[in-house]
């Protein structure tokens, strides 16, 4: 499911970086100002959870194509390879880049965080921003729907017969709230606690469809909903025009290293980088049909 990897754009100088002043407000996020990167390595140093370390979290397992074979460490993945070129941006050594594990439904709970930020598929919500902070966006998302190929649902799809489906997702995510806000079944849709139940709902036939960000639902379909002969027999409906969700790194609220943070993404979104990574792990994406809610 890779495409062909871009070149990319080329990160810019430490002289440079420090030499750049970025006056970025507030974004659609509610992210906090991006300040100066000079001034980064006095905030780092000051307020990193562990001193020398930039500590990123997220959960177990780790899927494609944010990360590959589950090792968030390896650079590989959309959203792996985002963490290190911010830390490059920044000037962190990539081997002082440190991964913890925090479940998807713990990482935006309020409380002292044991991370500097979470990279996790973790959309923006105002809900959410009350007891945590979001950096601007690293990547925008459109939803979709992921079912077994055998089911109606597949060539079934007008916005009408999307109502009369049995819908299943895991708690707290925005593919859920997707569900209950644009498609309004006529069936309460099925909650799981973890990604990998729902899955196993879906292939067991207890649910007729997952809805869920257009990469991981390509992945679900193609790579990790199998036969016993290793086939797919999952595929992916269509994806639903975007509403505006996006996905942020998510911090302690009100920390101090977001607008640090928010300055590198700048810089990253600005020298293209942010793109090449897009076309190099997620470039397949556009290619899945846009259907209607």
């Amino acid at each position: 499911m890779r495409v062909a990897r871009l070149v990319l754009t080329s990160f810019l100088g430490a002289a440079t970086l420090c030499a750049t002043t970025l006056s970025i407000g507030l974004g659609a996020s509610g992210a906090g100002a991006a300040t100066p990167l000079a001034g980064c390595a006095t905030t780092l140093s000051s307020h990193e959870y562990t001193s020398g370390k930039l500590t990123v979290a997220t959960d177990s397992p780790a899927y494609t194509p944010w990360f590959v074979n589950n090792l968030p460490s390896n650079g590989k993945g959309y959203e792996s390879a985002v963490v290190y070129a911010i830390a490059k941006v920044l000037g962190i050594n990539k081997s002082n880049v440190t991964w913890v594990v925090e479940p998807f439904d713990s990482s935006y709970v309020p409380g002292t965080k044991k991370f500097d930020f979470d990279i996790n598929e973790i959309s923006y919500t105002s809900e959410r921003a009350r007891v945590v902070s979001f950096s601007e966006s690293y990547y925008n998302v459109q939803q979709s729907i992921v079912a077994l190929k055998t089911n109606p649902i597949v060539t079934k799809h007008t916005p009408k017969e999307l109502k009369s489906y049995l819908y299943g997702d895991q708690i707290g995510t925005t593919g859920l709230a997707y569900i209950n806000d644009h498609i309004h079944p006529t069936r309460g849709a099925r909650v799981y606690s973890t990604l990998d139940q729902a899955v196993a709902a879906l292939q067991s036939k207890q649910i007729d469809a997952i809805v869920i960000d257009t990469p991981t639902g390509q992945y679900m379909a193609s790579a990790q909903i199998l036969n016993k002969n290793k086939k797919p027999i999952a595929t992916q409906v269509g994806q639903f025009p975007s509403v505006g969700e996006h996905y942020g790194l998510l911090f302690q609220k009100n920390s101090l290293l977001e607008s640090c943070i928010n300055s590198a993404i700048a810089t990253l979104k600005t020298n293209g980088t942010l793109t090449a990574l897009q076309h190099q792990w997620l470039g397949l994406y556009t290619s899945v049909p846009t259907i209607e809610p």
